[in-house]
């Protein structure tokens, strides 16, 4: 991705709304070049093209949710596919740095991956080296997810290594919690499945408490963050005998 669309990104972020002409002068670019730039955006569902403005793209869609803090999911994503072994067979569930990870993984690495997330199946359909195994459900067509029941009753026609899963929050008193309950029961039903839970997420997590509770600390294998993860909250993880991976500055 481009520098520039990087930060047209977190000014829209920042703003939930912006102006072309705003853009154009901050970034020092004519507006012509900005709205070809925000064209290119919105077609890959990380913003919302309106009459003069840029906005936020749907907060449960994955390209928006994506967006947010993206060259830091990036970095984490690269650094997580040296965990896999070439061969493995993985679960990925549907958060987007996961999504980023699948990509990344498939790019460089002969895998296969079962998710309950249809974007990471429909993103990777031209990937050559990898398989993807779709699990069932109940689908939520913004966020691209399958969730419920029926989800639980495929995944546990399976047994893998890793599991890879996103959060919303961390703190020491609570573990790791999510925002959607709905997810959260999916992604724990998934993750019995698997010996080891790998979390995936940026730095801005740790410190804050969500709704509904994933993990206690006890249940998760390796932490992969960025590299402003505070000296705190790594000697927490690391002290809970949770492995804790960080990405190069």
């Amino acid at each position: 991705m481009k520098e520039r669309h990087l930060k047209i990104l977190d000014m829209v972020n920042e703003k939930d709304r912006i102006s072309v002409q705003d853009l154009a002068v901050r970034l020092g670019l004519s507006v012509v070049t900005i709205r070809k730039d925000l064209e290119e955006l919105e077609s890959e569902g990380l913003l919302r093209r309106q009459h003069g403005y840029a906005a936020k793209a749907s907060p449960d869609a994955i390209n928006s949710r994506m967006s947010f803090r993206y060259l830091e999911k990036k970095k984490i994503a690269q650094k997580a596919v040296s965990l896999v072994e070439p061969m493995e067979t993985i679960m990925i569930e549907s958060g987007s740095t996961c999504a980023l990870f699948a990509a990344e993984l498939a790019a460089v690495n002969d895998v296969t991956i079962i998710t309950n997330s249809t974007y990471i199946a429909r993103s990777l359909g031209t990937a050559p080296g990898a398989k993807v195994i779709l699990l069932g459900g109940d689908y939520d067509t913004v966020a691209e997810v399958t969730t419920g029941p029926v989800t639980e009753l495929c995944a546990r026609e399976y047994y893998v290594d890793k599991i890879f899963v996103g959060i919303d929050g961390y703190t020491e008193e609570n573990g790791f919690t999510n925002i959607n309950h709905t997810r959260c029961s999916t992604v724990r039903a998934l993750s019995k499945q698997a010996d080891k839970v790998i979390v995936l997420t940026t730095s801005d997590k740790f410190g804050k408490r969500s709704v509904a509770k994933m993990f206690s600390s006890k249940e998760v294998h390796t932490v992969v963050t960025d590299s402003q993860l505070s000296p705190e909250y790594a000697d927490i993880l690391r002290s809970q005998n949770i492995r804790v991976e960080l990405t190069e500055i």
